[in-house]
């Protein structure tokens, strides 16, 4: 699936929201990543983390505080209106909550029709077939297309949501936990529907979720982000199998195991406090208020972000 070249490019981005009286709010802080076509690159972390800001920066929703987007060599940050149009086709979102990001005044029918008139991809009878052909392509019916979303479940809205960004047949698609709000028992079925997806159309995927289990299961790679930084980064086999930054050590303890011999034998790593320090950080490493190994180099001096072994990038003072 991963073909090595890279698709985006992400630069020290930065998103910052003034909450006034000079007070910051540093949501997304110098991220750097690369994408590469067709693969699945998940991003988890607690909520309030800003992994969810970071994908909405990332496909322009949010405009960057600092930093650059490079797609497929060119630098998107800085486009606006007509500039930025033709990328819109190529960065789309699903979002986590599937009735909210639709229309309740527009049909299933209009909501996927829309994307296809703003960029003028089909129109008459042909804008009808392709609206079909979307409809079919993510596990719906034709008549549907005539309902509205109220009408719908909550695995079937996702679906149509789905249908909306596969309209502008996008290269990049960034799935902000399409599946939190969905019944446990839907959510295998929206996860299999996106890898059946990526391999038909041999889409990207920046993959957003704080289920870890299913992160692992869909994705090629995984970055670990923690108040705005990315902490980790690695294969996803390599990641599950030898964490290294203790967040990320503690984030796996927290899965669960069927086995239950298995799971006795784990050692759970309870974290104390929140992440409500994203407004004032602490000096040195963000999370040494909440790391059960902390030292003083922590508390005094950012770690670096490297590379510690191939294909393994962390941020922490104690891995060497």
């Amino acid at each position: 699936m991963m073909q090595g070249e890279i698709l985006l490019e992400i630069k020290g981005l930065k998103k910052y929201f003034n909450l006034g009286h000079g007070r910051v709010l540093k949501a997304v802080d110098n991220i750097n990543l690369k994408i590469k076509k067709g693969e699945t690159l998940g991003l988890v972390g607690e909520s309030g983390c800003g992994k969810s800001t970071a994908g909405r920066t990332i496909v322009r929703l949010y405009e960057p505080t600092e930093g650059s987007l490079i797609f497929e060599g060119e630098d998107i940050t800085g486009l606006s209106g007509s500039r930025l149009k033709p990328f819109r086709r190529k960065l789309q979102m699903i979002f986590q909550d599937p009735y909210a990001s639709l229309n309740p005044r527009m049909t299933v029918g209009d909501i996927i029709g829309e994307a296809l008139d703003i960029h003028k991809l089909a129109r008459g009878a042909g804008r009808q077939e392709r609206i079909v052909e979307l409809l079919r392509l993510v596990g719906l019916n034709p008549e549907h297309a005539n309902r509205f979303p109220h009408e719908f479940s909550g695995g079937q809205r996702q679906r149509v949501g789905i249908a909306r960004a596969l309209a502008v047949e996008p290269q990049l698609i960034v799935c902000d936990e399409p599946i939190s709000a969905l019944d446990v028992s839907i959510q295998a079925q929206v996860v299999n529907l996106l890898k059946e997806l990526q391999n038909r159309l041999g889409l990207t995927y920046l993959f957003i979720a704080h289920d870890l289990s299913m992160v692992q299961y869909i994705s090629d790679r995984v970055a670990v982000m923690y108040l705005g930084q990315v902490v980790e980064l690695a294969d996803s086999l390599e990641l599950y199998a030898k964490p290294l930054h203790p967040y990320t050590k503690a984030l796996m303890s927290a899965i669960p195991v069927a086995d239950p011999d298995e799971a006795a034998k784990r050692e759970r790593v309870a974290l104390q406090g929140d992440t409500s320090g994203a407004i004032d950080p602490v000096p040195g490493c963000r999370f040494q208020p909440r790391c059960p190994v902390a030292k003083e180099i922590c508390r005094q001096q950012e770690p670096e972000y490297r590379e510690v072994k191939e294909r393994h990038f962390v941020a922490c003072h104690l891995v060497v």
